[in-house]
């Protein structure tokens, strides 16, 4: 209520300001997931979901990485936090398509694949996280 509240009222304050640069980062975030998807998907060709599948390891590890940077180092100020992190990388990574992709392929009759997309991108994607988070705290 109070977010609703004080942005109707016209007032810009620290909240709204935080709603509209999550806003802008989110739609960055979309953006550049159709683009790196469609590309490496083109790129890759085949039946297999690879467009989604390297949006998910490199989105984990940004993900690790930026949280290195915000928590362990505070070189990420809290303002940026939020539309970095849930914005921009909230909506780069698709596990939802993940799942959907996933389920197509057990439609299609083809489980090999979909069992390593699925065991692949967790596996992969734990790793790219624990790979982004060292990175980020080895940074000066």
């Amino acid at each position: 209520y109070q977010v609703a509240h004080t942005c109707r009222c016209g007032r810009c304050d620290d909240t709204c300001m935080t709603l509209l640069f999550l806003a802008v980062g989110g739609a960055f975030g979309a953006v550049s997931r159709y683009l790196v998807q469609g590309w490496v998907q083109d790129l890759a060709g085949g039946r297999f979901p690879w467009g989604t599948f390297v949006v998910n390891i490199s989105g984990s590890f940004a993900l690790g990485l930026l949280f290195a940077l915000a928590m362990d180092r505070a070189i990420l100020s809290p303002d940026i936090r939020v539309p970095l992190m849930v914005g921009f990388i909230g909506s780069y990574t698709t596990f939802s398509t993940l799942m959907l992709e996933s389920w197509t392929l057990v439609e299609e009759g083809d489980i090999a694949h979909m069992l390593f997309n699925l065991v692949g991108s967790v596996a992969i994607g734990m790793i790219a996280v624990v790979a982004g988070l060292a990175v980020g705290r080895l940074l000066p």
